[in-house]
């Protein structure tokens, strides 16, 4: 087996595995998983630090992006999308899917959006029902900075979808705070679960929106209605996925067990660049620098392709590279969740020193010794 180091799945932790294999009841039936599903919900959102509902969704990632679309959508709507990412475009496309007209704010790819200048477009431009931001941009590690992208938003009336997918737990998130009307999140980032589960946390304010919409949402699946009284009645739109619930509620305690997460992602996040940028590497971005994921240029003389089969057959780790406007142009590394310890992140850097030296690419110092040095 390889030692997954990429942005997503990451490695999952033993009593993560042994959490899955508990034997099942029937969660259409049991009132007691009822209340673990609700316990577990709660949970969450404590450490998000808000009093709104949390749900947890039968499918990867993606799908608590489409619910939040779906259910929020109404044919003609017009709806803001931040893009200055590859995931933040994407928003566009399920809008458009369910009938919004999605209106992309685009700005540059490599720099964190810049709230002065957001603040200026919305003091024309604010007829929006609601926004889409992306948090932290997986293919390209940009962090945007939602505590006040959010509230800014907010004073225009405009509600708000926030992508946190690969940023949620490994860096500060106050959602209450951020005023955040929907906030998806995934099983196999940072939380260190297997893929497989999305949980979304709903603001009143989105659930009002939902409620008073004219048309009908147009899905049953990507439809966060549905959960309405799901409580009360003790009855949920489909059948959970019992194993995978009771793995999530294990990496959710092991969150809620580990105060030091947040700044042990900072300190690795930073370190890893330190080590980059010393043996005269470029990063990716020029600001905005995620703490779950660093992603540095292919150098010249060699691939994307020969740097990542390399790290994997003579190391036995698996790093990642990208997609669409970054294919074959950056090396990801994933040092979020279960992967972000110093050991974890030593290899990843020793693997690249002996695997761009086996290319012939010139490194002006040992990424490995940088990273060490900055971690003491």
């Amino acid at each position: 087996m390889y030692k997954i180091m990429t942005p997503g799945p990451t490695q999952v932790a033993e009593n993560v595995r042994l959490a899955r294999s508990m034997e099942c009841t029937n969660p259409d039936l049991d009132e007691d998983f009822v209340e673990f599903y609700k316990e577990t919900c709660e949970k969450i959102s404590t450490l998000l630090h808000t009093s709104n509902e949390t749900l947890i969704l039968s499918g990867e990632g993606i799908l608590g992006l489409e619910a939040a679309i779906a259910s929020m959508t109404e044919p003609g709507d017009k709806v803001l999308v931040l893009d200055n990412g590859i995931y933040g475009k994407g928003f566009a496309d399920f809008v458009s899917m369910y009938g919004g007209r999605p209106e992309l704010y685009t700005r540059d790819y490599q720099n964190t959006l810049d709230v002065k200048e957001l603040e200026a477009f919305l003091a024309d431009n604010h007829d929006y029902k609601y926004a889409t931001v992306v948090h932290g941009d997986t293919p390209s590690g940009m962090l945007n900075d939602v505590a006040a992208i959010c509230p800014l938003l907010k004073k225009y009336g405009i509600l708000t979808v926030v992508d946190s997918v690969s940023a949620s737990f490994g860096e500060p998130l106050n959602i209450d705070a951020c005023q955040i009307d929907i906030m998806c999140g995934g099983s196999q980032k940072v939380v260190s679960a297997p893929p497989g589960l999305t949980f979304v946390v709903v603001s009143s304010d989105a659930k009002k929106a939902m409620t008073e919409r004219k048309t009908p949402i147009a899905s049953f699946y990507a439809n966060l209605t549905t959960f309405a009284h799901y409580y009360e009645e003790k009855w949920f739109p489909y059948t959970m996925p019992i194993s995978d619930i009771y793995g999530l509620r294990t990496a959710i305690d092991n969150i809620a067990d580990d105060p030091e997460i947040l700044t042990r992602h900072a300190k690795i996040a930073e370190a890893s660049r330190k080590a980059i940028t010393g043996a005269g590497l470029k990063l990716y971005l020029h600001s905005g620098y995620s703490s779950t994921v660093t992603v540095f240029e292919v150098p010249e003389g060699t691939t994307a392709e020969a740097i990542l089969e390399g790290v994997k057959k003579d190391y036995n780790i698996m790093l990642a590279g990208s997609f669409d406007v970054l294919a074959g142009k950056v090396i990801r590394i994933g040092h979020m969740g279960n992967n972000a310890a110093f050991y974890n992140v030593r290899e990843v850097f020793a693997a690249l020193d002996g695997t761009l030296r086996r290319l012939g690419v010139p490194l002006k110092a040992s990424m490995e010794d940088i990273f060490c040095k900055n971690m003491q």
